[in-house]
């Protein structure tokens, strides 16, 4: 299984980036795909995830109203479309991948993970 994350780049506060993440390997039709964060120093922190069947949607908090999960089946990709990014949204990026579809928060409950993509918020 491969997890290719791209996307992130540098943006003023209020812009929009949009990650995306191409899955390989495997049929992820039965997993939740996640999309999580890590700043300098802290955690690593959940964001996004969406059932690959069925499109089912979760959002943490500090993003929802602003971030929006999808995928497009055709391309095995999920995306993380951010809009009004704030400077607290600064970390690396990371699409990750649970065979159990439990629908965790907690990055201990992923199978697979990409290799992180930079996402900068400048004030």
């Amino acid at each position: 299984v491969q997890l290719q994350a791209s996307g992130g780049g540098l943006v003023q506060t209020g812009g929009s980036l949009r990650l995306s993440c191409v899955a390989s390997g495997r049929t992820f039709s039965s997993y939740i795909m996640g999309w999580f964060r890590q700043a300098p120093g802290k955690e690593r922190e959940f964001v996004a995830a969406i059932r690959w069947s069925g499109g089912t949607t979760y959002y943490a908090d500090s993003v929802k109203g602003r971030f929006t999960i999808s995928r497009d089946n055709a391309k095995n990709t999920v995306y993380l479309q951010m809009n009004r990014l704030k400077p607290e949204d600064t970390a690396v990026y990371y699409c990750a991948a649970d065979r159990t579809s439990a629908a965790s928060a907690d990055p201990r409950g992923y199978d697979y993970w990409g290799q992180g993509t930079q996402v900068t918020v400048s004030s």
